[in-house]
């Protein structure tokens, strides 16, 4: 049925008028809790930039902080670091060496803690297996892995020799995979026999089997085992080599890479508006400070805490706040491989309750899902140690921010609702724990030294319009991969290479807060992920049943949006369940789970305008359920009102 009419929860969330302040004994020991961190940053960005990257470790100072020619940016200009040095080796003189970077905890109730002196030699090791099967500086490696220690592990590995990695989410098909892999000239991939994902196994061997038939650049593949033999992984021993063979032979030491400011860290893949994925390029010295700096003043991290951040590595949250910012830091990390409801919906709460988790970062869907179980599972966990929660991926409506704070946050816990994308790096919008009143349900204020706006299509200051961000930050993405064009077309050509444009629309009220509204463009979020409209359009015409299709994100109380397809069959073919449950297994194999369509409409027609555009505006409206908008440019406006009729009785 349809969800509320998502105007009316816009506008019930900019009615929003609670207000919570910071907790006085949390403010008391906060790592920011003298506002004057504000001025400061706004009066000199740059110096507050390099403040911040002064607390890194450089093998070579930079001369000049920022090099601005818009849109191409370079930070820390002529300085080198390395990264993996910064997350492991500058830990490892004092106490720090053997404390816990990663606890993990896999699905079947497996766990392993890794020291950074166990981590340090485990990423010197892989390192060395590296450049054993020929990778250097420079070089792209694809990285398809369930959420284990060895995906740190290979990432780490890769920012010591300077090669280049891609990390591709362990729930995407063949198909996206090969994709990836091929854009990127990916010599090298690094997989898994399988995962765990609710007691079953993931076939990701068989997966990248698959994907690598028809990936030229690929050499070697490095094969973790995580399963053993239920995974009925094959094995081609002119290309597959076993990881823990390869680990058992490797040296025990490698000195970390020279790496320039500018170099390029790594590529991760998003969903755009024309459908086919870009290649997010990420470089060194400036991602490393903005993640660094991120972590430790918004999620206000003290040597005894411990961090979970519940994404996966395979997206830009993983890599930011699981892998890079928070190891970067010195903090304690918190991996695991399954679901939030495996064996039973308090999974999340037993792990929390183990480990003594203090920092918990999560999704909003996540958060309602939670809701919706009831809160009698985190009631009946002790969820005493934390004392900071996070969101990410998606705007959190107030009534799940309102529950979380008292069933998970039991009302003594700050929430940092944080705003940021896959192109920004890091964070850019979001409070400080121990200074900033938070209201549910607004990301509240720019991070210092980030300086976003909200404007009008003209590019004037606006109450409610499109989120803007006026100067480069050090974590900016600085191209996409193979595209420049693309880059300057999609994120700048709209304000004339003035504003960046970050394609979701906010608002701004009395207080200077921003409250995010969502995507504009024609990319829907699911569950916190970004996916293409375009791109699952055509792996659906790619059915040879379907003739024609239209795909928008239709409001859904748990997910944000959900998938809903409208599909045109060719001549003949006769619409059916089985047909329905074929197309959608079919989005699945070509994109991935997370494509797959929650509704698909079969209709003999499209709304088309009569110059031959489909009208998903209207699609929109009867997906949501809404009045119908304005028809009058409709070839045929009973197309549409068919259609209505036919989601009304479903």
């Amino acid at each position: 049925m349809p969800t509320e009419d998502p105007q009316s929860a816009i506008r019930a969330l900019l009615e929003e008028k609670r207000v919570f302040p910071p907790p006085k004994a949390f403010t008391d020991q906060a790592n920011a809790r003298d506002g004057a961190i504000y001025a400061e940053a706004a009066k000199d960005p740059e110096a507050f930039w390099a403040r911040m990257a002064g607390e890194l470790k450089w093998t070579k100072p930079w001369t000049k902080v920022l090099d601005w020619n818009p849109p191409h940016a370079q930070w820390f200009v002529g300085g080198q670091l390395n990264v993996s040095e910064n997350c492991l080796d500058r830990h490892l003189a004092g106490w720090r060496r053997n404390k816990a970077a990663i606890i993990w905890e896999g699905e079947p109730g497996d766990e392993r803690v890794l020291t950074y002196a166990d981590l340090h030699r485990e990423v010197s090791k892989f390192s060395n297996v590296l450049k054993g099967l020929g990778i250097g500086k420079g070089d792209r490696v694809n990285i398809y892995l369930p959420m284990i220690p060895e995906a740190a592990v290979a990432m780490l590995a890769c920012t010591r020799i300077g090669a280049v990695h891609s990390v591709v989410f362990g729930g995407f098909s063949a198909e996206s995979l090969r994709e990836r892999i091929n854009d990127a000239g990916a010599k090298l991939l690094i997989t898994a026999d399988g995962g765990w994902r609710r007691g079953k196994i993931l076939p990701l061997k068989a997966v990248a089997d698959e994907a690598v038939k028809d990936c030229p650049t690929i050499t070697k593949t490095v094969v973790v085992r995580r399963v053993g033999e239920a995974a009925g992984a094959s094995f081609d021993p002119a290309r597959d080599v076993w990881y823990h063979e390869e680990m058992a032979k490797a040296a025990l030491t490698c000195p970390p890479e020279p790496m320039d400011a500018e170099d390029m860290l790594y590529v991760l893949y998003t969903s755009g508006s024309t459908g086919k994925p870009k290649g997010i390029v990420h470089t060194t010295g400036g991602y490393l400070t903005h993640v660094y700096a991120t972590t430790k003043l918004i999620f206000d991290l003290k040597e005894e805490d411990v961090f979970w951040c519940t994404a996966d590595v395979g997206w830009v949250t993983g890599h930011s706040y699981i892998v890079y910012g928070p190891l970067a830091n010195g903090a304690t990390v918190l991996m695991y491989e399954g679901s939030p409801d495996f064996p039973d919906k308090d999974r999340f709460w037993r792990i929390v309750e183990k480990y003594r988790v203090t920092i918990f970062y999560t999704a909003p869907t996540a958060i309602r899902t939670f809701m919706r179980w009831g809160e009698s599972y985190p009631a009946g966990r002790d969820l005493s140690s934390l004392r900071l929660l996070g969101t990410v991926g998606e705007p959190i409506n107030p009534e799940a921010w309102m529950w979380y704070q008292e069933h998970i946050g039991r009302k003594k816990c700050p929430i940092v609702d944080t705003w940021w994308q896959t192109e920004t790096g890091g964070i850019l919008i979001a409070p400080l724990p121990g200074l900033t009143a938070t209201k549910p349900g607004s990301a509240t204020l720019a991070f210092p030294g980030i300086s976003a706006e909200v404007v009008n299509d003209a590019g004037d200051p606006a109450a409610a319009g499109y989120l803007v961000l006026t100067k480069p930050w050090p974590g900016m993405l600085r191209t996409i991969l193979n595209d420049d064009k693309r880059y300057q077309q999609t994120y700048w050509d709209r304000y004339r290479g003035v504003f960046y444009f970050t394609g979701d629309g906010a608002k701004r009220d009395e207080d200077g807060f921003f409250w995010l509204l969502g995507r504009v463009d024609d990319v829907m979020n699911v569950s916190g992920h970004r996916i293409s409209t375009m791109e699952v359009e055509s792996a659906l015409v790619d059915h040879p049943a379907v003739a024609e299709a239209a795909v928008i994100g239709r409001a859904d109380e748990m997910k944000g949006q959900a998938v809903s397809a409208f599909v045109t069959l060719k001549a003949h073919i006769q619409p059916s369940d089985e047909l329905l449950k074929e197309i959608k297994a079919h989005v699945v194999k070509k994109i991935g789970a997370l494509a797959r369509p929650e509704d698909i409409f079969f209709t003999s027609e499209l709304p088309k305008t009569r110059s031959g555009k489909i009208m998903r505006r209207l699609l929109r409206d009867v997906a949501e359920g809404r009045v119908l908008g304005d028809t009058t440019t409709l070839a045929d406006p009973g197309v549409v009102a068919q259609l209505k009729r036919q989601y009304e009785e479903k």
